[in-house]
C-alpha cells in the first residue's frame, strides 16, 4: 500500500514592502495537512499546483521566491486576488 503525502507550501506577499513573497512554511504528510488546515481555518485560499509545488518545497522557509519563479507566482497572487475580489467577505470556518 502505497499512499501519496500531502505536499503544502505556504508564501506571504507584503505589497506594502515592495520585496518578493516568501515561503512562511513547508511540509509533507502530517505537516502539510497542519498547514492546509490552518489556511482552511483562515479562508486562505489554496491552489493544487504539483508542478509549483515542486518549485517551491526547494526554498528555505523565509527566504523570498528566486526570480525564476515570479511569472507563476505573479499568476498564482493574481488568481488570490480575483478570488478576494469575488469573495470579499468568505463565511467563517465553523
Amino acid at each position: 500500500m502505497n499512499k501519496k503525502k500531502n505536499t503544502a507550501v505556504s508564501l506571504k506577499y507584503d505589497r506594502e514592502k515592495n520585496g518578493s513573497p516568501k515561503v512562511t512554511a513547508k511540509g509533507k504528510g502530517w505537516v502539510a495537512d497542519k498547514i492546509i488546515a490552518l489556511a482552511q481555518e483562515q479562508n486562505i485560499p489554496i491552489k493544487q499546483d504539483k508542478d509549483l509545488i515542486t518549485l517551491l518545497e526547494k526554498i528555505d522557509v523565509g527566504k523570498e521566491i528566486p526570480e525564476s519563479l515570479y511569472k507563476v507566482v505573479a499568476e498564482l497572487l493574481a488568481w488570490v486576488y480575483q478570488l478576494n475580489n469575488e469573495y470579499p467577505n468568505p463565511p467563517k470556518a465553523s
